[in-house]
């Protein structure tokens, strides 16, 4: 007796996947739809859904297909495949440190739970169940790990292997924003007089005085420097990533060109001075063939955990335990709005995509200032009428 399935039939089954210490339940179904004309076994389409019903429907639909002789199969492409195509195919342009962190989100997160299914097959509420169980981690990990997950789908619709993105319009968990803590300017004072003479002091200034990211300081290269103004156009890569080579585009894609205070470009012919020193006692060990503006005594680049080390040392001796060198961003930007320096200028200082992430990052200080600006108009006011 043939005991193989008929063209046409079909089965339904419930499955249960277990991810992050949670069960996702959801219901396949498998309908046979002809044979192979090469070895005459059967080819059969699988559907999923979050209930009985729901694959049930697809079943029937797909069963009169098969039936009336209209039914053409999908691609058989899972989750899991498509995202080893993403990561081989179009991550290629992606800064190594991102695509590191693209690549470890697909194989810790998003594989182990979504991987299996069907790409064709991919639903929004599968989405969002996935979403809601990464709830183990942070606000911020559990939103990258979507950002990947929709950022491979979003390709896979351009090449239209989906129809639409199933990731779109997910609830995501609230995103506290870390508070901005910008330095006094006593605090400000104080670790400017502990930094005074150390290896990272002109860094400091630096920092302090231009906005500038740890990251593209520590790639400044001296044919950077012109009269009275610094280009920023690339960042020093982490040596992790150095492989392509030690720099790496600007974060926001784009280089610029600041025009400091001239106690900043004071600070950086003191800085040529001192690396001038280390080049003589280095002697034939010198290694700075790029023309980096920071590095170690001996001319190799310094690197980021360096100085978020010896900054920490400073910030301690100094009275601010806590203080982080990025703050000094953060001081840089809120001093600027303090001055009465446009949005549009301190974006392009700063190198934010918008003027419009300026204002919102620092939104609090802004209306701190109006408000100041409002009482000072108020004690004129009332002056006037005495």
């Amino acid at each position: 007796m043939n005991k193989k399935a008929p063209k046409g039939s079909g089965t339904i089954r419930r499955k249960i996947v277990n991810s992050h210490g949670h069960q996702y339940e959801y219901w396949e179904a498998r309908i046979t739809t002809g044979r192979d004309p090469g070895t005459g076994r059967q080819v059969q389409r699988s559907f999923t859904g979050k209930s009985q019903r729901e694959v049930l429907e697809k079943l029937q639909a797909a069963a009169v297909a098969v039936n009336e002789g209209r039914y053409a199969a999908p691609s058989r492409l899972t989750v899991g495949g498509w995202l080893d195509i993403w990561q081989r195919d179009y991550l290629s342009g992606a800064k190594p440190a991102t695509r590191s962190i693209y690549q470890n989100n697909v194989q810790n997160h998003i594989k182990p739970a979504l991987g299996a299914l069907r790409l064709a097959e991919l639903q929004p509420d599968t989405v969002q169940n996935f979403v809601n169980g990464l709830e183990g981690l942070s606000p911020a990990s559990v939103r990258l790990a979507y950002k990947v997950l929709r950022q491979a789908l979003n390709k896979a619709v351009s090449l239209d292997y989906l129809a639409k993105n199933p990731a779109n319009g997910c609830e995501l968990p609230r995103l506290e924003q870390r508070e901005v803590r910008p330095l006094t300017d006593e605090d400000a004072a104080a670790l400017l007089r502990q930094a005074r003479g150390s290896a990272i002091e002109q860094l400091i200034w630096m920092a302090l005085f231009t906005g500038c990211r740890l990251s593209e300081l520590l790639g400044l290269t001296w044919d950077c420097i012109g009269s009275g103004t610094i280009s920023i156009n690339k960042q020093l890569a982490r040596p992790e990533y150095r492989d392509a080579g030690l720099f790496l585009t600007p974060k926001s894609g784009k280089g610029r060109t600041l025009t400091p205070a001239p106690s900043v470009m004071t600070a950086l012919t003191a800085q040529r001075r001192r690396q001038a020193a280390d080049q003589l006692m280095a002697g034939p060990g010198w290694q700075n063939a790029a023309g980096l503006v920071f590095t170690m005594p001996n001319g190799a680049p310094l690197d980021q955990w360096r100085v978020d080390t010896l900054f920490r040392q400073l910030a301690q001796r100094a009275g601010l335990e806590g203080v982080r060198f990025h703050d000094l961003r953060h001081t840089y930007a809120v001093n600027a709005l303090r001055a009465g320096d446009d949005v549009k200028t301190i974006q392009g200082n700063l190198g934010h995509a918008t003027a419009a992430f300026t204002l919102d990052r620092y939104a609090h200080f802004t209306a701190r200032m109006r408000q100041a600006s409002a009482d000072r108009m108020e004690e004129f006011i009332q002056g006037l009428r005495l």
